[in-house]
């Protein structure tokens, strides 16, 4: 018996629609990052782009438990000298709802070539409106 190994010509990409509202935000990141990435196909190849296009609809519903919305601090550096700024997750959601979401999704997305092509096939939205009733999406419980 051979091991199967697909290639970009045996993947068929669907679209799916996953709610977030009331959901922690772990669970949905990692659901998504599953999809995406093709991990819930038989398919699955690590090397090949085997998964689905992602719609993350209601991200400023999202739920952090215990005192996550304070103690999680999201960072980054300007480039300058004493350039490191903070925000906790709470501020994050205030002015970015969609932000918490990527990140947590990005995280669980491979670093390489790979990792950077699927960083394009999610879209998140702040609401339960979404642009895409052309691609037929299907929705998928959590």
């Amino acid at each position: 018996m051979k091991t199967f190994s697909a290639k970009q010509s045996d993947v068929e990409k669907k679209w799916v629609v996953v709610d977030a509202a009331d959901q922690p935000l772990g669970r949905v990141a990692s659901k998504v990052a599953a999809i995406v990435r093709g991990k819930t196909k038989p398919i699955f190849t690590p090397h090949v782009d085997t998964g689905d296009n992602v719609i993350v609809i209601n991200a400023s519903k999202v739920k952090l438990t215990g005192r996550k919305w304070e103690d999680k601090v999201y960072y980054h550096h300007t480039g300058w000298p004493g350039g490191i700024k903070s925000k906790t997750a709470r501020e994050v959601l205030g002015k970015q709802p969609k932000e918490l979401l990527k990140n947590a999704i990005n995280g669980m997305l491979p670093k390489n070539r790979l990792g950077r092509t699927l960083k394009n096939n999610y879209r998140i939205y702040d609401n339960d409106n979404h642009p895409h009733d052309g691609q037929k999406p299907e929705a998928v419980a959590l």
